[in-house]
């Protein structure tokens, strides 16, 4: 009987802080051992001329979840996680979303059901608060916690899921008293409600005044008080989807201040800007999301703060909203105003690709720091490293093997979510993932699915208790 169940060997191996040419053997689902002239394992694969890397951890996307209207998510967990395999993911964390009125655990519960059975890949949950009432805050959520649901998003913005100042700040002093991670969509509701009111006013209601009613300031604003919440209450924070200069200014100047902000950003940060809102036909409406897209020049910004630590992840925040679907982007109708269209735009598969082609491709990020923020520090932050996001021995054998010479030009017809389209339509990418391991099992081969739905596990998650480690 051969001592390993499967040997990669001759790849160019590569982790958040160091790289070099060794092999990796897997028993049991884990990493086993890594070195050269390691004995013969049941399966063998030659990766000469590859780059072995962690699987990707997507920590911000969103599956089958309730919207409170008629508008409703294109991918469930089959094809969400199995699009996000074939992208290099092995491992995402969406989100159970409260309902106003409604309970937390009956959210998580909910969203349980929508998971099991389904997954290709492994998952966890974050929670959306939008009541945190004394019974969610006081029962409730310290139990979610305990049990390993121990980061939650907020929003600032949107009339469904935003919450005041006030409930800021109690939903702050829960997480600090139960080390637990608050994630801030941070936008000025009251803001963006007076640009609309008034662009409306004027007639101006196509898809590129999206970008009109929340200027940078809407979200810079909402940034530093945020961020100044936190401080108040000695709680760390993360900004999801940081989208230009201006909000990057204010967490810049926090951290040099020393207090506990991480942030987050996305493709559509890089790959997009507000001009791709202002297309014929209403295609604009493709790419609303929030924040919006800003300007080559914003996007330089975040290329900026990637490559120097402003941010510590990497997420795609995969909005299946399909574009010609009466269920979609066109809920409201044809040409509807853009305060009626669902945000966000997909991204699960591309987000990889598209870091490494343009980042580590062009030199604007090595790729210790691409395996840093697309693997690592998510599941550093999120409460499962050491289990994810590394090729360490004892770590679960989630592996991604990189052809980084193969161009792919993106087709929406080549993704495997059920989104009618992709936002990077016919951009050329060059570096691909080859063969996607998750668990030791073989999920993805030579561009075929290798592995049945449903073999993903959830995954409980470690409290915040290590923050100080994170910004070293």
């Amino acid at each position: 009987m051969k001592p390993y169940d499967l040997i990669i060997r001759n790849g160019l191996v590569a982790s958040a802080s160091e790289m070099g040419h060794w092999d990796i053997a897997v028993k049991d689902g884990k990493v086993a051992a890594l070195g050269t002239a390691l004995p013969d394992a049941a399966i063998e694969i030659d990766a000469t001329g590859k780059i072995v890397l962690p699987g990707g951890v997507d920590a911000h996307c969103h599956l089958d979840e309730p919207t409170g209207g008629p508008a409703r998510m294109a991918d469930d967990f089959r094809s969400g996680t199995l699009s996000a395999a074939f992208g290099g993911t092995t491992t995402v964390i969406p989100f159970a979303r409260q309902m106003k009125g409604a309970g937390l655990a009956e959210a998580v519960e909910d969203y349980h059901r929508r998971a099991d059975g389904k997954a290709y890949i492994d998952y966890a949950f974050h929670m959306i608060i939008t009541d945190p009432s004394k019974a969610v805050l006081g029962e409730e959520l310290p139990r979610l916690i305990d049990a390993g649901y121990s980061s939650f998003k907020i929003y600032m913005t949107y009339d469904d899921l935003k919450l005041n100042d006030r409930q800021i700040l109690e939903v702050l002093d829960t997480a600090r008293q139960e080390q637990a991670l608050v994630m801030v969509h941070a936008e000025n509701a009251d803001c963006i409600d007076f640009l609309t009111e008034r662009l409306e006013a004027r007639g101006l209601t196509g898809p590129k005044f999206h970008a009109a009613a929340r200027p940078p300031l809407v979200e810079r604003e909402a940034v530093h008080r945020a961020v100044a919440y936190s401080e108040l209450v000695g709680q760390p924070i993360l900004i999801v989807h940081v989208s230009g200069a201006e909000a990057s200014a204010q967490i810049a100047g926090f951290k040099a201040r020393g207090l506990p902000v991480f942030a987050e950003t996305c493709p559509q940060y890089l790959f997009l800007t507000k001009d791709d809102l202002d297309l014929r036909h209403f295609d604009g409406a493709k790419h609303i999301c929030s924040p919006p897209p800003r300007t080559s020049a914003d996007q330089q910004e975040i290329w900026n703060g990637l490559r120097n630590g402003l941010f510590s992840v990497f997420s795609s925040d995969h909005a299946p909203f399909s574009f010609d679907s009466a269920e979609g982007k066109k809920v409201a109708g044809e040409n509807a105003p853009f305060r009626k269209v669902p945000n966000g735009i997909p991204g699960l598969e591309t987000r990889l690709p598209l870091l490494f082609s343009e980042g580590v491709g062009k030199n604007r990020i090595d790729l210790c720091r691409f395996v840093k923020l697309t693997s690592t520090n998510p599941a550093k932050i999120y409460g499962l490293f050491p289990r994810k996001g590394a090729l360490a021995v004892g770590s679960d054998a989630d592996i991604t093997i990189w052809d980084p010479d193969r161009q792919v030009t993106i087709r929406n017809d080549l993704l495997h979510h059920n989104v009618d389209y992709t936002p990077y339509e016919g951009r050329t990418v060059t570096g691909w993932p080859e063969t996607v391991i998750s668990r030791g099992e073989i999920v993805i081969v030579k561009s075929q699915i290798a592995a049945e739905a449903g073999r993903g596990h959830f995954l409980p998650c470690a409290r915040f208790e290590h923050w100080k480690d994170l910004r070293a």
